[in-house]
């Protein structure tokens, strides 16, 4: 064997060897559970504000780490506890056991208290707790930067910060990531009422630091608009029950015991996502009802399993986890895993999906502003008009009967912005605005 051909396969075997070694998970770590032991560090203070009673409180996390762990720039899952932003805590089970496995599979994470509570319970205040909770989860993220950049105690790496959470707390990682603009709020809170919050970003602490993240973790979450996700955004990772009335899998009222908000559920999240462009994944878990893993240990490993995958393709590892017969039968069968070829069995993405609805219907509303006389017209006919108030209260409902167009009198309605939604025969939604002035 010649010089030249001995260097050409160690040059081969070199670099081969330096993938390899690049990959994340070659080793084992974050693909698999790596760590025995993990240690926990509770009650971290990050940051303070007054809550909705106007009452100063102090906002804290418990960070996990990896036991005995000498890499010095991991990623981070800061996850948020559900309670329908009125309860809940940082050592609730399902927050808790996330942390835990991740934080064995080499991942840090911090799971954190944000600020509870709002009176009168009602939507107007409900969007006041969504925005607090917003505030706080921001200044996490920043404390987290603000620690790389100082005394790096927490060996973070601040290239893959991750946020997610369940129910409420994952409506407030979704709003996190995808509300990027006070403008797009308007329909919700005036601009002024959102100022004397603090803004979006708030004041809870660790100002001048990044909020950016890397992707998003919705555990039976859901978006105030699906259009608020938009090309470019970070990927999206979705487990949601079909049977959730607590936060609809479609668009639905957010219902803990009282009707407050409609918002947009993972399913329309997802379809949104494969319209334009947005690396996601939704994992249906069919039949189920709210959070079904937050006490059922077989759905707590599935939606583990499933997070796992796709945090490990976000870093961009290349190795292959194997499943055991049990869970493949369980990924095959039970609970799909969908994609944006619609490959998955319950074809959330193979019919026709907002993308397609979106090139080729459209809804015209006219006169608009209007006083009260208002016409419709889509390009084909649609089987349901709705209309909600700002608030998301249902106003009005009426079947077209798959007419193109649609005439109405609003003469009952006080002056403002509405939201005018007609309903096609396979269950597709547009939307619109309204303006009422007489």
């Amino acid at each position: 064997m010649n010089k030249q051909l001995l260097a050409l396969i160690g040059a081969i075997f070199l670099s081969i060897t330096n993938l390899h070694a690049q990959d994340p998970c070659a080793s084992g770590r974050y693909a698999e559970t790596v760590f025995t032991q993990f240690d926990l560090t509770s009650n971290i203070t990050y940051g303070q504000n007054n809550n909705w009673a106007n009452s100063n409180t102090t906002l804290k996390l418990d960070f996990y780490e990896p036991a005995n762990d000498p890499l010095t720039a991991r990623p981070l899952i800061i996850w948020v506890h559900g309670g329908s932003f009125i309860g809940g805590s940082k050592t609730d089970l399902d927050v808790k056991t996330l942390s835990e496995r991740f934080a064995k599979k080499g991942y840090v994470c911090a799971s954190i208290d944000y600020r509870l509570g709002f009176f009168p319970f009602d939507s107007t205040n409900a969007i006041k707790a969504v925005v607090r909770a917003v505030q706080d989860l921001k200044a996490a993220i920043r404390y987290f930067y603000q620690d790389a950049q100082t005394s790096n105690t927490f060996k973070i790496d601040t290239n893959h910060i991750f946020i997610g959470g369940s129910s409420a707390g994952a409506i407030t990682a979704l709003h996190v990531a995808y509300l990027n603009d006070a403008c797009e709020f308007s329909d919700y809170m005036s601009t002024s009422a959102l100022t004397s919050l603090g803004g979006l970003e708030g004041n809870s602490g660790n100002p001048g630091y990044s909020t950016k993240v890397h992707a998003v973790i919705n555990g039976c979450g859901a978006l105030a608009r699906y259009n608020w996700l938009e090309a470019g955004d970070v990927p999206l990772c979705s487990v949601h029950g079909t049977n959730d009335a607590t936060v609809t899998y479609n668009r639905g009222l957010v219902n803990p015991g009282t009707p407050l908000i409609y918002l947009d559920g993972s399913r329309m999240l997802h379809e949104r996502a494969c319209a334009i462009g947005i690396s996601n994944q939704i994992y249906t878990f069919n039949n189920a009802s709210h959070v079904p893993y937050f006490n059922n240990a077989a759905y707590m490993d599935s939606t583990e399993r499933f997070v796992r995958d796709f945090l490990i393709d976000i870093l961009g590892c290349t190795q292959t986890v194997l499943l055991a017969p049990n869970e493949m039968q369980e990924q095959a069968n039970l609970y799909p895993t969908t994609y944006c070829d619609g490959s998955a069995s319950d074809e959330i993405c193979s019919g026709v999906g907002i993308n397609e609805m979106t090139s080729v219907e459209t809804l015209k509303c006219y006169p608009n502003p209007t006083s009260d006389q208002l016409t419709l017209q889509t390009n084909n006919g649609f089987e349901l008009l709705r209309i909600y108030s700002i608030s998301g209260e249902l106003i009005f409902e009426a079947s077209a009967q798959h007419s193109p167009s649609f005439e109405l009198t609003l003469i009952a309605q006080n002056n403002g912005l509405y939201l005018i939604e007609v309903q096609f025969q396979n269950g597709q939604l547009l939307r619109n605005k309204l303006i009422l002035k007489k």
